[in-house]
């Protein structure tokens, strides 16, 4: 997993929660959207299986960061999950026609945020599954 998130305790927080759904999962943190695109770029460093981002960053922001990604023919199919403590409907419409696959509301206890994410994990296990996603687009507790 990827995430890119300017704030280094949210950071903490994301892996944490990851780390309680998937013991074992890699998560390799940026703390923007400029050095998370770098290492997208870089022909060395392995793909992410799915990249999670914070909507608001200083440098590039989430809805920036999405819309390089799906211009890099070798990116397109990552799933990107874009999320924020705001819900503006217009962001959410230009995510959508971006291409994130969910949109998840940044929960206020480390319960609820291991919840949504495993929301996520579901989504991305039926994603590589080629099973029919159908999920809503927002995810929030």
């Amino acid at each position: 997993m990827y995430l890119a998130d300017d704030d280094e305790s949210d950071r903490m927080l994301f892996e944490e929660a990851f780390k309680h759904i998937i013991s074992d999962v890699e998560v390799v943190s940026f703390d923007n959207g400029v050095t998370l695109m770098d290492n997208l770029l870089n022909e060395t460093k392995p793909l992410s299986q799915a990249i999670y981002l914070d909507l608001n960053m200083p440098l590039m922001n989430g809805v920036e960061c999405l819309s390089d990604i799906k211009i890099e023919v070798k990116l397109q199919n990552i799933p990107i999950f874009i999320y924020s403590n705001t819900i503006d409907i217009s962001v959410i419409e230009e995510l959508q026609n971006f291409g994130a696959n969910l949109f998840l509301m940044k929960p206020n206890s480390f319960d609820n945020l291991i919840s949504i994410l495993g929301k996520s994990m579901d989504y991305l296990y039926s994603y590589f599954n080629k099973e029919v996603v159908q999920e809503k687009f927002i995810i929030k507790i």
